[in-house]
C-alpha cells in the first residue's frame, strides 16, 4: 500500500509543479491584457488632450486636431474592448485554475502531512504497547497504552481513507483544471473579436485610408524639404570652410575697425589668488555705451562695465596671445579679455576704442569711425619687449607635454581601491602623535642640510626670479602659488589609497576640537616641477620644501573642497632605519582641487622631463658604442693597406733579383761613382729618396 501509495504521491507532485508553470504562463497574458488595457486607455487620453496644448512652433491645426479627435474616439472603443476582455481572462482563465492550484493541490499537501503525523503517532503507540511488562500490577499502565494505541489507529485509518480519496479525486479535477481555463481563454478572446468586427466598420476604413493618404503627402513634402535644406547646407559648407580656422588669414579676411557694435565668445580672466587666476569663456556683446556679459544658459546679460571714455590697449598677459585690457574712465574697475583670432583681437579693440569716443552716437558712425583708425591700430600693435618675450617663451611652451587635466587625487602607481576593505587601524598607525604647527622630520633633515651648505633661512622669490644667487628652481616650468593654513600632520601606516589622506583630515580636525587648537600658520605654498615649498609671506623665507618625487599621494576632502592633504615617503621616523609616510593637512581658499590639479601637472612634467634625460643618455651611449666601433674599423683598414703595402714591396723586390749579376755589379759600380761624385750630401740626399 505505502509503494501504490509513493506513485499517487509523485504524480501528484508532478501535476503540481506543471500547473505552477502553467499558472505563471496565463498570469502573464492576463497582466499584459491589463496593461495592454491601461496603455491603450491612455492613449486615447493623450490625444483628447492635444487641442489643449500649446506647442511653441504650432499654430491652430484645426484638421490635425480633429483627425486625433476621432482617432481617440476609436482607440477609446477599443480600450473598452480591451478592458471587457480582461475581466472575461479574470473570470474564465485563472479563477478555475487559481481555485485547482489554491484549494486543490493545498488539500493534498495538507492531508499529506496530516496522515504522516498519525502514521507516526501509530508507530509510538504500537512501540510503547509492545514494551509492556508481564506482571499483572501494571494493568492501568496496559490500559492506558490500548487505548493509545485505539486512538491512534482509528485517526491513522480515518486520515489515510480521506487521504487517498483527495488523491483519487485529484486525477479528475487535473482534467478539468486544464481544459476549463483554456476553455474560458478562447472564449473570451472570440467575443473580444466579435466586438472588435462590430467596431470596425466600412466607414472607420475609409477614414483610415484618407489619412495613409495624407501621411504619404506629407511624408513627400518632407522629403522635397530635406533634399532643399542638404542642398543649402553643402553650399554653406563650402562657403563658411575658411572660418573654421580659428585664426584665419587676414589678407582674405581683413579686420573690420569702422565697428560700433561687436559681439562673439571671449575669455576673461578672474584672480584667484594672490598671483594666480583663472580664464572663463563667456559671450560678450556692446549696447550702446555698455558691455554685456552672458554665461551659458542664462536668460539675459549683466553689465560688465560703461566703457563711455574707457581706455583699451593690448597687454601681456602670461603666456597668452591675443589679450586686451578695459580700464573704466575713472581707473577704479578693468579687466583683462582675451580674444580667439587676431583678427577678432583687432576688432574687439577698435569697436571698444570707437565707443569709447561715444562715435556710436553719431548720425554716421563708420564715416567717424575711420577717422580714429589710425589710433586703434596703435592700440592693437604689440610693443617690442611684448613680442620678443613672447617668441622667447615659445620653445618652453611647446617643450611643454600636453598632458590631460589630472584629477583632485592621485598617487604614484598605486590603485584607489587597493585600501578600501581596510580597517581604519590600518591606514594611520595607533597612538601616534600629531603635529598642529609646521614641524616634522622633513624641516628637520632639511635644515641640516640647509647649515651644512650655508644656505639656511635662504629667501625665496615665488616668481623664480632672483637677482645675483640662481634659485634651483629657476628652470622649472611651472611656478604656482596658493595660499594655504596647515592644520596638521602625522604618521600614516599606508601610502596607497585617498582614504589615508581622509582619515588623517578626521583624526586631526576632532584632535583641534578636542583639544581647543584653533592657531593656524599661513603659508604661501609654492608648487614647482622639482618639490612643494612652504614659503612665509612675510619674510618670503622657506619654512618647510618637500622633493616632488616623495609625494606619492595627493586628495582633496570629497565634501569640504577647501581641504587638501598628501603623503610624504621619507626615510627614518618613529622607528629608525626604515621609511616613512607622513600626511600633512591644509585648508585653502577653495583650492583644494586647484592644488591637487597643479601637483599632478608637476609630477607629469617630472616624469615626462626624467623620461627624455634617459633617452638622451641612452642616445649618447649609442654614439659612444658607433664611434668606438668606426674607430676599430678604421684600424683594421690601416692594417689592411699596411699589409698590401709590404706585399707590393716584396713582390718588386723578387722581380729585382731574377735580373743577372752583371746586371747588378753595373749598377752599384755606378752607383759608387755617382756617389763620390756628389759627395757626402748628394749621398745623403740619395739615401733619403731611396
Amino acid at each position: 500500500t505505502r509503494s501504490l501509495l509513493g506513485v499517487f504521491e509523485e504524480d501528484a507532485a508532478a501535476i503540481s509543479n506543471y500547473i505552477n508553470q502553467l499558472f505563471q504562463a496565463m498570469h502573464r497574458i492576463y497582466d499584459a491584457q491589463n496593461e495592454l488595457s491601461a496603455a491603450t486607455h491612455l492613449t486615447s487620453k493623450l490625444l483628447k488632450e492635444y487641442e489643449k496644448q500649446r506647442f511653441p512652433l504650432g499654430g491652430d491645426d484645426e484638421v490635425m486636431t480633429s483627425t486625433l479627435q476621432q482617432f481617440a474616439k476609436v482607440i477609446d472603443e477599443l480600450s473598452s474592448c480591451h478592458a471587457v476582455l480582461s475581466t472575461q481572462l479574470a473570470d474564465a482563465m485563472m479563477f478555475p485554475i487559481t481555485q485547482f492550484k489554491e484549494r486543490d493541490l493545498k488539500e493534498i499537501l495538507t492531508l499529506k502531512e496530516v496522515f504522516q503525523i498519525a502514521s507516526n503517532d501509530h508507530d509510538a503507540a504500537i512501540t510503547r504497547y509492545s514494551r509492556l511488562s508481564k506482571r499483572k500490577e501494571n494493568e492501568k499502565i496496559k490500559a492506558e497504552v490500548t487505548e493509545d494505541v485505539y486512538t491512534s489507529r482509528k485517526k491513522q485509518h480515518q486520515t489515510m481513507m480521506h487521504y487517498f480519496c483527495a488523491l483519487n479525486t485529484l486525477q479528475y479535477k487535473k482534467k478539468i483544471s486544464l481544459l476549463e481555463p483554456l476553455l474560458g481563454y478562447m472564449q473570451a478572446q472570440i467575443s473580444f473579436f466579435k466586438m472588435g468586427s462590430e467596431n470596425l466598420t466600412e466607414q472607420l476604413e475609409e477614414f483610415l485610408t484618407n489619412i495613409g493618404t495624407s501621411v504619404q503627402n506629407v511624408r513627400r513634402e518632407m522629403d522635397c524639404e530635406v533634399e532643399n535644406m542638404q542642398q543649402t547646407i553643402e553650399d554653406l559648407e563650402v562657403a563658411s570652410d575658411p572660418l573654421y580656422l580659428p585664426d584665419p588669414d587676414p589678407i582674405k579676411f581683413p579686420a573690420h575697425r569702422n565697428l560700433t557694435q561687436k559681439a562673439g565668445y571671449l575669455n576673461t580672466r578672474n584672480k584667484t589668488g594672490l598671483v594666480s587666476s583663472s580664464w572663463e569663456r563667456q559671450f560678450y556683446f556692446t549696447q550702446g555705451g555698455n558691455l554685456m556679459s552672458q554665461a551659458r544658459g542664462d536668460v539675459a546679460g549683466g553689465l560688465v562695465m560703461d566703457i563711455d571714455n574707457c581706455s583699451v590697449m593690448a597687454v601681456d598677459c602670461e603666456d597668452r596671445r591675443y589679450c586686451f585690457q578695459i580700464t573704466s574712465f575713472d581707473g577704479k574697475k578693468s579687466s583683462i579679455l582675451q580674444a580667439e583670432s587676431k583678427k577678432d583681437y583687432e576688432e574687439w579693440i577698435c569697436t571698444i576704442n570707437n565707443i569709447s569716443k561715444q562715435i556710436y552716437l553719431s548720425e554716421n558712425p563708420e564715416e567717424i569711425a575711420a577717422r580714429v583708425n589710425q589710433s586703434a591700430l596703435e592700440a592693437v600693435t604689440p610693443s617690442p619687449s611684448f613680442q620678443q618675450r613672447h617668441e622667447s617663451m615659445r620653445p618652453a611652451v611647446q617643450s611643454r607635454p600636453s598632458a590631460a587635466r589630472t584629477s583632485s587625487t592621485g598617487s604614484l602607481g598605486s590603485d584607489s581601491a587597493a585600501l578600501s576593505a581596510l580597517s581604519l587601524d590600518s591606514l594611520v598607525a595607533p597612538d601616534t602623535p600629531i603635529q598642529f604647527d609646521i614641524i616634522s622630520p622633513v624641516s628637520e633633515d632639511l635644515s641640516g642640510q640647509a647649515k651644512s651648505s650655508g644656505q639656511s633661512g635662504r629667501r625665496t622669490n615665488p616668481f623664480g626670479e632672483s637677482g645675483g644667487s640662481k634659485p634651483e628652481t629657476e628652470d622649472s616650468i611651472l611656478h604656482q602659488l596658493f595660499i594655504v593654513r596647515f592644520l596638521g600632520s602625522m604618521e600614516v601606516k599606508s601610502d596607497e589609497s585617498p582614504d589615508v589622506v581622509y582619515e588623517t583630515m578626521r583624526q586631526i580636525l576632532a584632535a583641534r576640537a578636542i583639544h581647543n587648537v584653533f592657531r593656524m600658520t599661513e603659508s604661501h605654498l609654492l608648487v614647482t616641477c622639482d618639490c612643494l615649498k612652504l614659503i612665509d609671506p612675510q619674510t618670503q623665507v622657506t619654512r618647510l620644501q618637500f622633493p616632488l618625487p616623495n609625494v606619492v599621494l595627493y586628495a582633496t576632502h570629497q565634501e569640504n573642497k577647501r581641504l587638501f592633504g598628501f603623503v610624504l615617503r621619507t626615510s627614518g621616523g618613529r622607528v629608525e632605519s626604515r621609511q616613512s609616510s607622513i600626511c600633512y593637512i591644509f585648508e585653502s581658499n577653495n583650492e583644494g582641487e586647484k592644488i591637487c590639479d597643479s601637483v599632478g601637472l608637476a609630477k607629469q612634467i617630472a616624469f615626462h622631463a626624467e623620461l627624455d634625460r634617459k633617452a638622451s643618455e641612452k642616445q649618447k651611449e649609442i654614439d659612444r658604442v658607433k664611434e668606438k666601433q668606426q674607430k676599430e674599423l678604421n684600424k683594421q683598414k690601416q692594417i689592411e693597406k699596411d699589409l698590401e703595402e709590404q706585399s707590393r714591396l716584396i713582390a718588386a723586390s723578387s722581380r729585382s733579383n731574377q735580373s743577372g749579376t752583371e746586371g747588378q755589379i753595373v749598377v752599384v759600380s755606378s752607383s759608387q761613382s755617382e756617389d763620390s761624385d756628389l759627395g757626402e750630401d748628394g749621398k745623403k740626399k740619395r739615401e733619403s729618396e731611396a
